[in-house]
Parts: structure tokens; sequence; C-alpha cells
């Protein structure tokens, strides 16, 4: 496990990064000491930002690199870097978070919860925006799976009048049922797409080892949760649904065209980067039926994952012995534990390239990766969607990293007992 220079020093800002998102409430509050406005109080909310973070120790990762070497060899690192996944939650994110996208989503659940009793509807529409929605991933992929459950969410539950039990609750929830509900399929959930290809994973494959599994958490999850939090859900309001005009359904079915290409070729951004600039031309077109396109979001988002990427590929001197040292229940554990701190798409990429890694193995990993996905913000690519959505509901916009660590236990706790014992 000896290191080179530069996988140490990009071990080193990995760890700063990890650690500079458990104390960006610290940098939020150092704002707040500052004049409105004032260059001191705009830098420390920018530090406050969990999605900027992993970008800025990637920057000082390559600023090292150029110190060492020089620019030209940072920016050919760079150019090896393969950022397709981060372009592509960037693209998804943009197009599922539309008006006419998230205008029949939301009917379908209104429409659901419309069919229980009055004093049960509220509860039918959490059930829903946790169950179905995360479902969903396994079809429009994950990133857009939580674009539409946090948006459907965010208005009656992510308010900072809400209990902190409640807004963390269900935060982890809804991250931990994304993770393990993009499992249906091989093509949907990112730690299984590294894999799929290369170990001869299927349709009838995953859906057998993995899909039922990550059904019955996801409900075992979503119905705890509302059990736990039934006296205060029913105090909630149903969100009132969007305003002004009703997209007509040709609209939405244009905008699940773009979607579903992007899906399809979600590996060539060559080819989805162009139709992402069709796609905003156009919702000009057809801004009559639009809202504004939520691309700061989408941008922070995606500027997370480039960091990440960046980063995340430097660690593999100390992941890969790792991995293939441990025997099944300790590298089951171990991937639930690593996912925490480092993208589960990327531990499950390393396990491909462990030489005669057996069968149990694999599944142990992929079933550890996924299980994990909800315990921190990096654990799995979409987490820093539903952050750059709903931390307007907590206080000073900050999510405590050490309060969704701890609500994320249990449902963790779930995952891991699904995928070990059934």
């Amino acid at each position: 496990m000896n290191a080179s220079p530069l996988e140490f020093a990009g071990s080193i800002c990995f760890a700063g990064a990890v650690l500079h998102t458990f104390v960006t409430k610290a940098f939020a509050r150092l704002a707040a000491r500052f004049p409105d406005g004032s260059l001191a109080e705009n830098i420390f909310h920018y530090l406050a930002e969990v999605e900027v973070v992993f970008g800025l120790w990637a920057l000082g990762f390559l600023g090292y690199i150029s110190s060492q070497e020089s620019l030209d060899v940072a920016v050919k690192y760079l150019e090896r870097v393969n950022f397709t996944e981060a372009t592509f939650v960037f693209v998804i994110m943009t197009m599922a978070a539309t008006k006419p996208i998230m205008s029949v989503c939301e009917s379908i659940v209104v429409m659901t919860s419309d069919l229980a009793p009055k004093s049960l509807q509220t509860s039918v529409y959490f059930l829903m925006s946790l169950i179905a929605a995360p479902l969903l991933g396994a079809v429009i992929t994950e990133p857009a799976a939580m674009v539409v459950a946090a948006l459907l969410l965010k208005p009656m539950i992510f308010d900072t009048k809400r209990s902190n039990g409640l807004r963390y609750g269900t935060l982890a929830v809804l991250l931990v049922n994304v993770s393990i509900g993009g499992t249906l399929t091989h093509f949907a959930a990112p730690p299984v797409i590294m894999v799929a290809a290369k170990w001869g994973w299927n349709l009838p494959f995953m859906f057998y080892n993995f899909g039922w599994k990550s059904i019955l958490v996801i409900a075992v999850n979503t119905i705890g949760l509302l059990a736990l939090n039934y006296a205060e859900l029913k105090t909630c309001r149903l969100p009132a649904g969007h305003s002004g005009k009703k997209p007509p359904f040709w609209m939405f079915a244009s905008h699940a065209i773009f979607i579903a290409l992007v899906v399809r070729y979600h590996g060539s951004m060559a080819f989805f980067g162009p139709l992402f600039l069709l796609f905003i031309g156009w919702a000009d077109v057809t801004r009559e039926y639009q809202e504004p396109l939520k691309l700061r979001e989408a941008l922070l988002v995606g500027f997370f994952l480039g960091g990440l990427v960046t980063l995340g590929q430097w660690q593999r001197w100390w992941i890969e012995p790792l991995l293939i040292s441990l025997t099944p229940l300790p590298l089951f554990l171990g991937a639930v534990g690593l996912t925490a701190i480092t993208d589960n798409a990327a531990l499950t990429y390393l396990g491909t390239l462990a030489p005669n890694l057996p069968d149990i193995s694999k599944y142990v990993l992929v079933a550890g990766a996924v299980a994990g996905g909800g315990l921190t913000v990096i654990a799995n690519a979409p987490n820093p969607v539903a952050i750059g959505l709903l931390k307007q509901g907590f206080r000073d916009e900050t999510i405590n990293p050490l309060k969704l660590l701890l609500a994320a236990v249990i449902p963790t706790i779930f995952a891991c007992l699904g995928f070990w014992f059934l």
C-alpha cells in the first residue's frame, strides 16, 4: 500500500474535503458575523455550500500538481478524467426538474392521495413520494428520481417550522431509498452501471438478487418513518400544485422523449451534450408552459461530482488492496462504511479491477455500496441533488452532516439486513 507523492496528496485533499463537509455549518455561522453583502460574508457562505466542497479541494489538488510539475501536466490529467457521469447528472437533473415533468408526477401522486379517505391523504402522498418515486429511478435513473421525489416532498416537509426529526428522517430515508431503488435494473444506479457489463449482470439477475429486496426495504423504511412521525404529518398540508397554466400533455411527452434519449445514451456525452443544448432551445420556445430552468442547482451538483471524480481516482492505492483482502461479511460491512466517505460508484468500479473476485464478493460489494448510499452527502451520486434542492428547508440553509448520518443509521441497517439475510 505504498503511495506515490501524488496519490498521497490526492488522499490528503480527499480527506480534507470529507472533513470540510462536516464543518459547513460552522462556515455559515461565521458568515453571519459579517455585514450582509460584504466580501467576507460571501466567501464564508460560499465555503458553507456543500456542493462546492469537493470542487474546491480538487482545484487545490490541481494546484499542487501544477506546483510540482506544471499547469500543462495538470490539464493533461484532467483530460484523462471521465466527467461523463457528472455531466449526465447535471443534464438529467435540469430536464427532470421542469414544470411539465413535475406537473404530471405531482398530479399522479395527488390523484392517488385523493382516492384515500381525507384523514389519510397526507400520509398516502408521503408514502407515494418516498416509495414510488425512488422505485421510478430504476427506469429514469436515480438522479431523475431524486429530483422528482425531492420536489414532491419539499413544500410539505422541508420547512424550518417542521421538527428536525421529521426533516432529517425524511431526507435520510429518501437518500437510502433512492440508493437502493435503482437496483431493480442494470442501467439506472451508478454503482451497478460500473460493474454490470464486466460481470455480466442483466435485468433478470438484478431483480432476482437485488430488486425485490429493495422494494421490501423501501416499503419498510417509509412505513416506519410514517409511523414515527404520524402525529406531525397529520398537521402537514398537501402542496397546492404548480401555479399558472398547466402544461398540456404533449409538453410532458416532448420532455419525456428528451429524458429517454439522455438515459438511453447516458454514457455518450458527445450525444447528450448537444441534445441538452437542443432541449434548452425547446424550453425557450415553449416558455409559456415552463418555469425557469434550475440551472444553478444542477451546476452546483455537477461541480460537486466533478470534484469527487477528480479526487476519487487517487484513492485506488488504499481502497483496492483493502477490498481484495476481505472475506464476504467484512467486505459487506466495509463497503457500507467506505461508501460513507467515497462515492459508491467509484467503490464498485475499483471492485472490477480486483482479479478473480468471487461471485459472492461481487454481490456483497455492490449490496454494501448501495445500502450505505444514504449515510452522507458524498455516498451516492444523486445525493447532492437532494441537498441542492432541499437545503432551503433547513436553518441557515445548511444540512448538518452528522445529523444526517445519525438519521440514516436505522434505514441503512434495514437495507443491510435485507440484502444480507433475504
